[in-house]
């Protein structure tokens, strides 16, 4: 009985030896079969074989990255299997000018491919038939995007009066320079430019700068607000965050950020809260135009706030593209209701004037393929599709040039009723004077008039946003 047990144990112990071996080899079998490595490198140079295209992209960015099932993820053409085997690698391809030739880049959340973001904004437009339901998704944008905002909680802080400095004044216009504490030791900066001569009341137009070097100190930016005091407008404008004065502030890096985002919208709405208190300015005729990030920063503030009665972003508004800076889309402004785009925001101002301005070198290339439709769309829904009007440029680039201050001008002179009576040579922008960028600071040359309670530092910052329940 004792070696008959033996014996068994034995064999037992055989069974499982050669069981064990097979299971280890199913194992091997199972991991070499189902993952299918390959070097991306290799990968890559598949994809162009298959699909003809030729990929540029430096070998140190794919060195050592192994792609795990990478023949399964291959697809009909080139746009499927780079969805489905690049994004999740955190790798895009962007198309060259020369004919089937892409560039390997990172991926950018920021930015889609166009008809991804045509088939997204005819997803959104399913939601709304009618006037009626396109104005209850319109309340529920609005609320949404106040509450990611932090509004709730920025207007519970006390408004501090705004520092004006002396106003320096030419031929038939004068520009004053000013500091707005937005929040405790925060401050925006900037220059109001009105005419000289004023009727009772006077149209405002907000007027934030871009991503442009020089900031609003440029001289193409002065044009655009001296000619808009000419006109008859009080054109107020301001810095981004973390940019311009501000850097007395705050790091160039730290406009990257989404703080950048919500101290810039704040900022607006302080400066339209002031502006809407004062006697000359008419409250029936507020609006905004900025050009680039100043141009998503327009459609915003619109959005968020319906006392603007008129909105024109220029080389800014695209279904496939939410801002190339976190000061633009670093809140999940986005993701609100089922997710947004900065078409849909821009509908928000229907039925008021809106005008879209577009180039033929950025993401506003093809507006008029369905962005601009769709705006359309919405205002008729109040029956006012000529409300809303879009002039494209596409010999020019992305800038606030001539020719688009020109449409800007025109626009404004129509819709604000403005005196057209030496409109001609004003919008010509001749005789112009440029100022130093020196004479447009608010705290002194240096810096020196920077008041002491001002905060320095993005630390500084956060702590005081957490102060206020605020934490990003």
């Amino acid at each position: 009985m004792h070696m008959l047990r033996k014996k068994i144990k034995f064999v037992c112990a055989v069974c499982w030896f050669f069981v064990s071996l097979v299971v280890k080899g199913q194992d091997s079998l199972l991991n070499y079969e189902h993952k299918f490595k390959q070097p991306l490198e290799k990968v890559l140079a598949m994809m162009q074989e298959r699909y003809q295209v030729k990929i540029k992209y430096d070998p140190r960015n794919v060195k050592d990255i192994m792609v795990d099932y990478a023949p399964w993820k291959f697809r009909a053409n080139l746009a499927g299997t780079e969805i489905n085997l690049l994004y999740p690698l955190g790798f895009k391809l962007q198309e060259e000018a020369k004919p089937n030739t892409y560039k390997l880049k990172s991926y950018e959340y920021n930015r889609w491919k166009p008809q991804e973001g045509w088939d997204f904004l005819n997803l959104l437009s399913k939601k709304y038939t009618d006037q009626a339901s396109w104005e209850k998704r319109k309340y529920q944008l609005r609320a949404a995007v106040r509450q990611t905002m932090y509004w709730d909680k920025l207007k519970s802080i006390p408004d501090q009066p705004i520092r004006l400095g002396k106003a320096r004044r030419y031929a038939d216009y004068q520009v004053q320079n000013f500091a707005l504490e937005i929040i405790p030791g925060v401050y925006i900066n900037g220059s109001i430019y009105s005419p000289l001569k004023q009727k009772k009341t006077i149209p405002v137009m907000l007027s934030p700068d871009g991503h442009w070097p020089q900031q609003r100190y440029r001289s193409d930016a002065q044009k655009r607000f001296i000619t808009l005091a000419r006109l008859g407008c009080m054109a107020v404008s301001y810095d981004l965050f973390a940019w311009g004065e501000s850097l007395l502030q705050f790091a160039s890096t730290d406009h990257r950020s989404s703080e950048a985002m919500l101290m810039q919208t704040w900022g607006a709405e302080r400066i339209l809260d002031y502006v809407m208190n004062l006697p000359q300015v008419d409250r029936s005729r507020v609006g905004i135009s900025g050009g680039s990030g100043g141009g998503s920063h327009s459609i915003l503030m619109a959005a968020l706030d319906d006392r603007f009665t008129l909105v024109a972003p220029v080389v800014a508004m695209s279904s496939y593209f939410f801002g190339g800076c976190p000061c633009e889309s670093g809140l999940p402004v986005h993701f609100v209701c089922g997710g947004t785009n900065n078409v849909e925001l821009a509908a928000m101002t229907a039925p008021k004037p809106q005008l879209i301005i577009s180039d033929g070198q950025d993401w506003t290339k093809e507006t008029a393929i369905n962005d601009f439709p769709y705006l359309q769309h919405i205002y008729g829904y109040y029956g006012q599709q000529n409300q809303v009007q879009h002039a494209h440029f596409p010999d020019e680039g992305h800038d606030f040039g001539y020719n688009k201050r020109q449409a800007l001008y025109k626009f404004l002179l129509d819709h604000f009723h403005l005196d057209q009576a030496n409109a001609a040579d004003i919008i010509a922008e001749t005789g112009i004077q440029i100022e130093t960028e020196e004479l447009l600071y608010s705290f002194g040359k240096k810096g020196e008039n920077l008041p002491k309670n001002a905060i320095r530092g993005m630390e500084q910052l956060k702590a005081l946003l957490k102060s206020y329940q605020i934490e990003l």
